[in-house]
């Protein structure tokens, strides 16, 4: 039976919480761009969160958290589900695996269920756990559309079977491009935020501290670099599980005063002006939001060539790729850039550019809408006025 129609969409994302990373940021930023548009958007957390929660509610976003304590938790799936029907969602936004069996799950039997929409936010590696794997695939099998946010996602997904092409989009994460921008009084502002000397020459990287980031490629080459740089600084933003093992191992290479570990900042988009060269060696990625951000501040980027970063560095144009299974690339790349300001500058400038053209907020927001309205009429609603 169809839903009765609403004014205007009604939306639940739903997330396995909010505390701060790339997936999260984007959920943050589209919800808020979804509300201001005029629609109803709520955040479901999974997890116990705080993270973007306070950011999002005074937004004018509701924030609803599961509190998960168990694999199946039917007290947070009887959450979910009155959430569905007293908000009178009629489309489940669902981002990455987990997410979206709970959103699937907490729908059956409903009278009128909403549209379910799926996305997947990186390459897919914890897919390798084969319970995780049959209850996404389940999921999927009830959904009305699944993202993938980059080409390589899209065909990773696709290729082993994760996801039907009749449902498959690829959607390119996008980042409030208003927020960053690279003037003078910005960068003097954030240097002095992070106690950075004004003729330090400083390689920024924004994430968590965790191996998939490979932050230790950089620490291994900074005996190196400051060999030819001597006022090189590598300052990593973020926290994570591996904080104190990066930190003894500067110490070990006998670089910690160079290497600057600055923890969590809850607003990055005014720091990002410290760096001359943002840096992301991670062994995967899906289409990063730090990555994204960097170059819409107008920072040449050095990134692994994995995952979604070749779609959004070009190589030699706006950064530099390189291979991640070799140091000897990476300082190769690494080098080419730190040494040539005129080409960081140019490199800058032409990220910039290439953000403003593909991966604006504003387009994401109306991308998801189009897919909101095809999920939405295959899950048999009569579509709101958006």
């Amino acid at each position: 039976m169809p839903s009765t129609p609403h004014t205007s969409p009604a939306v639940l994302h739903v997330v396995d919480s909010l505390e701060r990373g790339g997936l999260e940021r984007l959920v943050h930023d589209l919800a808020i761009a979804q509300h201001r548009a005029g629609w109803t958007v709520l955040v479901f957390s999974i997890l116990p969160t705080q993270g973007y929660r306070a950011d999002l509610e005074a937004a004018g976003v509701p924030v609803i958290v599961g509190n998960k304590q168990g694999t199946l938790d039917v007290k947070l799936l009887s959450l979910l589900r009155r959430t569905l029907k007293e908000h009178r969602i009629d489309t489940v936004h669902a981002h990455n695996f987990v997410p979206s069996y709970h959103a699937a799950v907490a729908s059956l039997f409903m009278r009128s269920k909403p549209a379910l929409v799926i996305t997947c936010h990186d390459m897919g590696t914890r897919l390798a756990n084969r319970r995780l794997r049959t209850l996404f695939t389940w999921a999927v099998g009830r959904s009305q559309r699944v993202a993938m946010v980059g080409r390589q996602v899209f065909e990773r997904f696709l290729r082993d079977g994760f996801v039907p092409a009749s449902k498959a989009e690829t959607v390119l994460n996008a980042v409030p491009i208003e927020r960053f921008e690279l003037t003078p009084e910005r960068r003097n502002h954030a240097r002095r935020t992070l106690g950075l000397r004004d003729d330090e020459l400083v390689v920024g990287c924004v994430g968590r501290l965790v191996e998939l980031k490979n932050h230790a490629a950089l620490i291994r080459l900074w005996p190196e670099v400051l060999q030819r740089h001597p006022k090189a600084r590598l300052v990593l933003i973020g926290d994570g599980p591996l904080r104190d093992t990066l930190s003894q191992q500067a110490q070990q290479a006998g670089v910690a005063e160079r290497v600057l570990l600055a923890g969590l900042h809850p607003n990055v988009a005014d720091l990002l002006p410290a760096f001359d060269l943002f840096a992301l060696p991670s062994f995967t990625e899906g289409v990063s939001i730090a990555l994204l951000e960097a170059a819409a501040t107008g920072l040449p980027v050095l990134a692994s060539a994995v995952g979604g970063n070749v779609e959004v560095v070009h190589d030699g144009v706006t950064g530099r790729l390189f291979d991640v299974q070799s140091d000897a690339t990476l300082s190769a790349a690494l080098f080419a850039l730190l040494d040539d300001a005129d080409t960081r500058r140019a490199m800058g400038s032409a990220g910039r550019n290439w953000v403003h053209q593909h991966a604006s907020l504003d387009s994401l927001h109306q991308h998801y809408g189009r897919i909101y309205r095809d999920a939405r009429a295959l899950a048999g609603h009569t579509a709101p006025t958006q």
